[in-house]
């Protein structure tokens, strides 16, 4: 079965459909496919982001080349609809002034071409991090350097409009080389759409906020924020799919802190801090990204340094972690990764040793067994999946 878009009317506003992605393929006929892009850092050879072909019943990867050329694209977010994509343009300079930038591309659904449709401010130095909103309507920005927060709505043709929302960060932390200052390294949503949470690696906080959807502002709840171990650097986060729990992976610590998450008030409160790193690990580590698996039995953390994939079992009454399997990522420093919406692979991005790998997931017990699957790309940061026509 071959995946094909649906028909959009076209409004005042984007019309978000019902969910839909590579999940609804039948994962047993190697045509159902769609498109994953890499960004990729351009300090050295790479021109942007890069398109793949992928092919949900075997795994395949195929090269599509350049989608488009784009400035240090560390990170992606592909809109809801499945049409647009934006990423931050990682900088501290933007038309003279001293802020990053976010730019929107449209997807071309047969060739996975981008065309780039604008490119704006983030309202701050540095941009580490975005995500479009649930109803298409925003796309949400962490300034890492700024030490900032940021919501740029959209227009319904996909571009993104100057910053209608920017919050600003106090204070500092232990790790007087990292934490010196406010380091918001990601921002992330609530399933419900209510709440904005802001992991700041100088901070060591967890920062939420009710965000506004309908005039894209951003409001502190009470408490503000829920604090991690002092140094351990909090990156990025993520929810059950199950609703009440929410993970944070840290950087500096090597660790994951799991938190209940009560939805109505918007609070965390820590329950487990446990480390990434197997027992008896002697050496320099960071980690960078973390998810669930669609199946929330599941969590997979990436260590840069061991250069593995920490897997943990989720227990589904409590939320808490129990470590099960270390896999090499067959690089060195996995800056992302991404698991497809079947729930089958997981794609690990290399960045230091330029490549991409594919790896099977064995959706019954969730551990990782690589596929053969390596290909070259160069300084990958970031791996997002998208439909194709």
């Amino acid at each position: 079965m071959k995946y094909t878009r649906r028909s959009f009317v076209r409004s005042p506003l984007l019309t978000v459909p019902p969910l839909f992605c590579c999940a609804a393929l039948n994962a047993a006929s190697d045509k159902s496919r769609c498109f994953v892009y890499v960004g990729a850092y351009t300090r050295q050879s790479s021109k942007g982001i890069y398109v793949y072909r992928f092919y949900v019943g075997t795994g395949k990867l195929d090269p599509l080349g350049l989608a488009a050329e784009a400035v240090n694209p560390g990170v992606l977010a592909v809109h809801p609809t499945q049409r647009f994509v934006y990423c931050v343009d990682e900088g501290n300079s933007f038309e003279g002034k001293k802020t990053g930038s976010i730019s929107a591309f449209a997807i071309d659904g047969g060739t996975g071409r981008l065309t780039l449709l604008n490119r704006v401010a983030s309202g701050g130095s540095g941009p580490a991090h975005l995500i479009v909103d649930k109803t298409g309507k925003h796309v949400l920005v962490a300034n890492y350097g700024a030490g900032s927060a940021a919501v740029l709505p959209l227009d319904r043709a996909g571009r993104l409009r100057e910053v209608s929302s920017v919050v600003q960060h106090h204070g500092s932390s232990v790790d007087k080389k990292r934490q010196e200052a406010p380091h918001p390294h990601g921002i992330f949503l609530s399933p419900d759409n209510r709440f904005a949470l802001v992991a700041d690696l100088g901070l060591d906080e967890v920062l939420v906020y009710r965000f506004e959807a309908a005039n894209g502002s951003l409001h502190p709840v009470d408490p503000p924020y829920a604090k991690v171990k002092p140094g351990a650097g909090p990156r990025h986060f993520t929810f059950h799919p199950k609703g009440g729990f929410g993970y944070v992976i840290n950087e500096l610590q090597s660790t994951v802190t799991v938190f209940a998450w009560d939805g109505n008030r918007g609070v965390l409160n820590e329950l487990q801090t446990i480390s990434t790193l197997p027992k008896g690990f002697v050496g320099a580590n960071t980690t960078a990204e973390i998810e669930i698996h669609r199946s929330g039995k599941f969590l997979y953390g990436s260590n840069r340094g061991h250069n593995s994939i920490a897997l943990f079992a989720i227990d589904s009454a409590t939320g808490g972690l129990t470590p099960v399997q270390h896999v090499s990522t067959q690089g060195q420093a996995p800056r992302s990764f991404k698991i497809d919406l079947t729930g089958s692979y997981l794609l690990a991005a290399n960045e230091q040793s330029d490549n991409l790998v594919v790896f099977r997931i064995d959706t019954t017990t969730g551990r990782l067994s690589p596929t053969g699957q390596v290909l070259e790309v160069g300084t990958p940061a970031c791996v997002q999946f998208a439909a194709a026509d």
